[in-house]
C-alpha cells in the first residue's frame, strides 16, 4: 500500500514527496521503533522526512513528522551489515544515514521500492548534482532537523556495532539476484527487447516442478501455545517454498487502530520453529495489516532463484480504510515465473456473502504492485504466472440447519455439504474468483469449535459449521496434491486447513536465451532506419453522461500502431501540472508498442471528497484535453466532457442547511449561490431561515436511531457499494421521506453517514477551531466554549451527534461499541486540521480523540 500519499497531504505549497515511502525500522535509545521514510523536495533542496505513524498511513492524520534529515555536503547513506545479523545477499537492507554530526541506523524491507529510495537518495548527494551543496548552518543542526518542540527531544543512539561480514544462514532473506535473463533493461528498444523475449519464453525455458506449501489459520487473538509442526510438517518430503498466513492474529482495540501487535512476532517465531526439519530455509517476506498476516520462506539453496519481491497491502474495512478486513500479498519471481501469494480476511456473518463477493473485487482492483524498471505500470494480482489465494473467506452454508449439517459431518458426506457452500454457489454462478480452482474438500468443516476442543460451537450464537478457511488457485501449471484441515490444533474456534502443490517453474537455459536473445537484436537492428512511428486511435471524443459521487464511470479506446515500434505517453499540457483534471485518470498512462501491435487504454473518472464540492458549485467542470504523446513523433489530442449531478456529498454543512429541496431539484445557480456563501456566524444575515441540520444527515441518523441501536459492530463493519448508491440517491432526490428497509443494511448507512462526514469541505469543528479545541481537550467547561463558538448550524450538527453517539453507547452491551472506538472513529471526521496545516503527531491525535470522547462522557445530552 502507497503510504506517500499520506506524506504529500502533510507538506506545504512547493514541498514534494518524490517516491513512495519506505516503511522502516528505526534503532533508537529504546529499542527499534517503526518510521516512514520519505525523499522530499522543498524549493529546491532535497531531504529525508522520518516519520512516525499509528498505523497504515492512510491520510495526513495518521503520520506525525519526527525529524529531517538535510542532503548537503557531507551528507552519506551507505548499506551495512549487522555483527549479529544473519543474512543472504537481497535481504532487508540496513542503512547507516549520516549528515554532519548525526547518524541513523534504520532497516529497510527488501523490494523495488526500498531500491528505488535509495538509488536516488544516493544521486541526489553524488557529486555534481545541484542537492550536493552546504545548507547554511544556521538552518540546520548537523544536518539534522528535529521536529517541532511537540515532539519531545529524542537523544540520537549510535546503534550496533557494525561488521562488513555477511554470515549465510537459512533465516534471512531471498536474494534479488535471481539466475536468469539478464538484469532489467531500459529504453525504447530495449523494452521491445523484453516484448519479444517474452514471446519467446518457451525456446529458452524448460518446466521444472517445486513443492508448495500453502496453510492458513484463523488464531482467534491467541498467542502460540501449541506445536505447530502437525500442520506445517506432516509431508515426508521438505516442501520447496512456504506460504503461511494467519487472520485475527490480535483483537486488541490497539492492534485495530494502530496496527501494532507483539503477537506478530510469537508467531513468527512459531512457524519458524515448526517448519519441516528436512531442510533449512530463508526467510523471505513478512507482511502485516492488523490481525492479517503472511510469510513467505524458501528452501536456503533455492534463495538465489527468488527476485522481485514487493508486497502489499488493501484494507475494505469501513470507508475502505480499516485493516481489520482486506488483504497482505507478496509477489516474487521463482526463476523466470511470477508468483502472487494473497491471504485475505473477508467479512463475517451468513447473510454477507455479497459482500464477500465485493471485498474480493475490491482487493483485486486495488491490490498493485510497483515494478522497479522505470515507466512500466503498476502489476495486478491476475499479472502473475500463478496466484495462491489463501484466508478465512469465511463464506458460509446456505440456509442449511444445525442438525442436519451435524448428521451430514457425522456422515462424511462433505460432497452432499458441499453442494450448499456459499464459496462453490458464487464461483459456480461466476460471481466471484472467476478464473480460479479449489481442489475436492474432503475434510469437516473448519468453523465453528469451542476453543480448546473438538466439539462445536456451544456459544449463544451457536454458528453453523462452515469452510471458512479456504486455499484457491489459478495458473496452468499448478497440481494440488493434498487439501486438509489439521484437528489437532485446538488453540482456537477454527481449525488450520493446508494445501500441496507441485507447480511448474519456468527455468532458464542460458544458451538458448542467448541465442533467442541475439535473434531479436539482428531482427531489430533491420528496423533501425525505419519511418516516424505513427498510429490510429479508435474514438478521440468522450462524453461521461450523469456522473455521480464516488461512482466509478469508464471508456476505453484503441491505440493500433504502425509497423514502426513506439513509445507513447500522456503529457501535461503547457502550464499544467498534471497530464490530466484530479477527477480522471488514464490506464495505462504510458507504455510501449511493438510493430502492428494494440493496446485498449482505459480511461476512469471518479468524483471523490476532493472534487466533488468544486464541481457542486460549479467552479469546475467535467470537461478536459489529453495529449498523447508519441516519442520520435506527433501528438494527439483527446476530448473529454460530461455532466456531474450535483450531491450532498461535498457540500457545506451551512449550504445544506438553506436547501429545502433535494440538491438535484434545485437549479444550478442556486446551488452555486448557496455552495460559495461564506460560513456565517449569525444566520440574521439572510432573510431565509434555515434547516437546524441537513436533511440528509438527520435521514441518515434517523434511520440509524430507530434501526441499528443494537446492531453488532455498528460503524466498524462496511456496507455494500450499491446500498450506498442507492443511499446517495434518495439523499440528493429526496425520493423518499426516510431511509427505509429497502435502503439495505444498517452498516451501509453507517458507512454513508460517515462518507458524508468525511466530505464536508469544513468540518464540523471548523479549521480555524482546531487548535483551540486540542488545547483545551482535558477541559469540559472550555471545550463547551469551543463548540459555542461555532456557526449556528455547526453547532447543532456537533450536538446532534454526539447525542446519537451517547445514545448508542446505553446498548453497548449489543452493538460492542465504547467511547473510544466512537472517539477515534469520529474524532478524526468531526475535528480535522486545516489544509496546510503541519501533520499532527500521536500526542495532537489523542488529543482529538480526548475532545471528542469527553462530550460522551457527560450526562447532559444538550452540551
Amino acid at each position: 500500500m502507497d503510504q506517500s500519499f499520506a506524506i504529500q497531504e502533510t507538506l506545504s505549497a512547493g514541498e514534494t514527496c518524490l517516491l513512495h515511502t519506505v516503511q522502516g525500522i528505526l534503532a533508537v535509545e529504546e529499542g527499534m521503533e517503526s518510521r516512514l521514510l520519505s525523499l522530499v523536495e522543498s524549493h529546491g533542496k532535497s531531504m529525508i522526512c522520518l516519520y512516525t505513524h499509528r498505523r497504515m498511513a492512510i491520510t495526513a492524520e495518521d503520520v506525525g513528522l519526527d525529524r529531517v534529515l538535510l542532503i548537503q555536503e557531507g551528507f552519506a547513506v551507505e548499506e551495512v551489515t549487522l555483527e549479529n545479523d544473519r543474512q543472504i545477499p537481497g535481504s532487508d537492507v540496513t542503512v547507516r544515514i549520516a549528515s554532519g554530526g548525526a547518524s541513523l541506523l534504520v532497516r529497510l524491507p527488501f523490494g523495488s521500492h526500498t531500491q528505488m529510495f535509495l538509488r536516488e537518495v544516493r544521486k541526489r548527494c553524488s557529486p555534481g548534482h545541484k542537492d550536493a551543496m552546504a545548507v547554511d548552518p544556521e538552518q540546520s543542526t548537523g544536518g539534522e532537523v528535529k521536529a517541532t518542540p511537540r515532539y519531545g527531544h529524542r537523544k540520537h543512539v549510535t546503534g550496533p556495532k557494525i561488521s562488513r561480514e555477511t554470515v549465510h544462514s537459512s533465516r534471512v532473506l531471498a536474494s534479488e539476484q535471481a539466475q536468469g535473463p539478464s538484469p532489467w533493461l531500459c529504453g525504447q528498444r530495449d523494452t521491445l527487447i523484453q516484448s519479444w523475449l517474452k514471446q519467446k519464453e518457451d525456446s529458452y525455458t524448460h518446466l521444472q516442478s517445486f513443492r508448495f506449501f500453502v496453510g492458513t489459520y484463523n488464531v482467534n487473538g491467541q498467542s502460540p501455545r501449541e506445536d505447530l509442526q502437525p500442520w506445517l510438517s506432516q509431508e515426508g518430503e521438505p516442501p520447496d517454498v512456504y506460504c503461511v498466513g494467519f487472520q485475527e492474529l490480535d483483537l486488541s482495540k490497539e492492534a485495530f487502530f494502530f496496527n501494532d501487535t507483539l503477537k506478530e512476532e510469537e508467531w513468527f517465531k512459531a512457524v519458524t520453529q515448526s517448519l519441516h526439519p528436512g531442510a533449512k530455509y530463508a526467510k523471505v517476506k513478512l507482511v502485516r495489516l492488523v490481525g492479517i498476516l503472511l510469510l513467505l520462506y524458501v528452501r536456503t539453496e533455492l534463495a538465489m532463484n527468488i527476485s522481485e519481491v514487493e508486497a502489499e497491502t488493501v484494507g475494505t474495512g469501513i470507508m475502505g480504510r480499516m485493516g481489520n478486513k482486506g488483504g497482505v500479498a507478496i509477489r516474487f519471481r521463482f526463476h523466470n515465473t511470477t508468483v502472487c501469494v494473497l491471504n485475505a480476511h473477508l467479512a463475517a456473518h451468513p447473510e454477507e456473502y455479497e459482500r464477500r463477493n465485493q471485498e474480493v473485487q475490491d482487493i483485486c482492483a486495488r491490490m498493485q504492485f510497483h515494478q522497479l524498471e522505470p515507466g512500466r505500470p503498476p502489476l495486478a494480482i491476475n499479472g502473475h504466472d500463478v496466484v495462491l489465494w489463501l484466508g478465512d473467506l469465511n463464506y458460509r452454508l446456505e440456509e442449511m440447519d444445525m442438525e442436519r449439517v451435524k448428521q451430514l459431518i457425522r456422515a462424511r458426506d462433505f460432497q452432499v455439504l458441499h453442494q450448499r457452500d456459499q464459496l462453490k454457489i458464487q464461483m459456480d454462478a461466476k460471481l466471484v474468483f472467476e478464473g480460479f480452482q479449489e481442489g475436492e474438500i474432503s475434510f469437516q468443516p473448519t468453523y465453528k469449535y469451542n476453543p480448546g476442543s473438538d466439539d462445536w460451537d456451544h456459544s449463544e450464537k451457536c454458528c453453523v459449521p462452515a469452510w471458512c478457511d479456504r486455499i484457491l488457485w489459478r495458473g496452468k501449471t499448478v497440481t494440488q496434491l493434498s487439501y486438509r484441515s489439521h484437528p489437532a490444533l485446538k488453540n482456537s474456534d477454527h481449525k488450520p486447513v493446508s494445501a500441496v502443490f507441485d507447480i511448474g517453474v519456468k527455468v532458464v537455459e542460458e544458451k538458448c536465451y542467448r541465442k533467442a536473445f541475439e535473434e531479436i537484436v539482428r531482427s531489430l537492428d533491420k528496423m533501425e532506419n525505419a519511418s516516424i512511428p505513427s498510429v490510429t486511435l479508435s474514438k478521440t471524443e468522450f462524453l461521461f453522461k450523469d456522473v455521480k459521487y464516488l461512482q466509478l464511470q469508464g471508456e476505453s479506446f484503441t491505440i493500433c500502431n504502425s509497423p514502426v515500434p513506439c513509445q507513447f505517453e500522456f503529457i501535461n499540457k503547457p502550464s499544467e501540472d498534471t497530464y490530466c483534471k484530479p477527477w480522471l485518470i488514464a490506464k495505462p498512462r504510458e507504455g510501449f508498442l511493438s510493430p502492428d501491435s494494440k493496446v485498449v487504454v482505459e480511461l476512469e473518472l471518479f468524483v471523490n471528497k476532493s472534487t466533488a464540492t468544486a464541481l457542486n458549485s460549479g467552479e469546475d467542470k467535467l470537461e478536459d484535453i489529453l495529449v498523447l504523446h508519441l516519442d520520435r513523433g506527433k501528438d494527439y489530442f483527446l476530448s473529454i466532457s460530461g455532466n456531474y449531478l450535483p450531491s450532498c456529498f461535498g457540500c457545506p454543512i451551512q449550504a445544506l442547511c438553506y436547501m429545502k429541496e433535494p440538491i438535484r431539484e434545485m437549479l444550478p445557480e442556486a446551488v452555486r449561490e448557496l455552495t460559495l456563501m461564506p460560513l456565517l456566524t449569525d444566520d440574521a444575515f439572510r432573510d431565509e431561515k434555515p434547516l437546524d441540520i441537513p436533511k440528509e444527515l438527520w435521514m441518515m441518523v434517523d434511520h440509524l436511531y430507530r434501526n441499528a441501536c443494537h446492531q453488532e459492530d455498528l460503524f466498524q463493519q462496511p456496507g455494500l457499494r450499491p446500498e450506498f448508491e442507492q443511499i446517495r440517491d434518495w439523499l440528493d432526490t429526496g425520493t423518499l421521506d426516510v431511509l427505509g428497509p429497502v435502503v439495505g443494511s444498517n452498516h451501509s448507512v453507517a458507512e454513508a453517514l460517515l462518507l458524508f462526514l468525511e466530505s464536508l469541505p469544513e468540518p464540523v469543528i471548523c479549521y480555524k477551531l482546531y487548535r483551540s479545541s486540542l488545547e483545551c481537550a482535558n477541559s469540559y467547561k472550555m471545550s463547551s466554549q469551543v463548540i459555542s463558538a461555532l456557526p449556528k448550524c455547526h453547532q447543532n450538527v456537533f450536538r446532534y451527534l454526539v447525542a446519537f453517539l451517547r445514545e448508542l453507547l446505553k446498548h453497548s452491551g449489543k452493538n460492542n461499541l465504547d467511547m473510544n472506538i466512537l472517539a477515534s472513529i469520529f474524532g478524526g471526521l468531526l475535528l480535522r486540521p486545516p489544509p496546510g496545516h503541519t501533520e499532527p503527531g500521536t500526542v495532537e491525535k489523542q488529543k482529538a480523540q480526548q475532545f471528542i470522547q469527553q462530550f460522551l462522557c457527560q450526562e447532559d445530552s444538550t452540551t
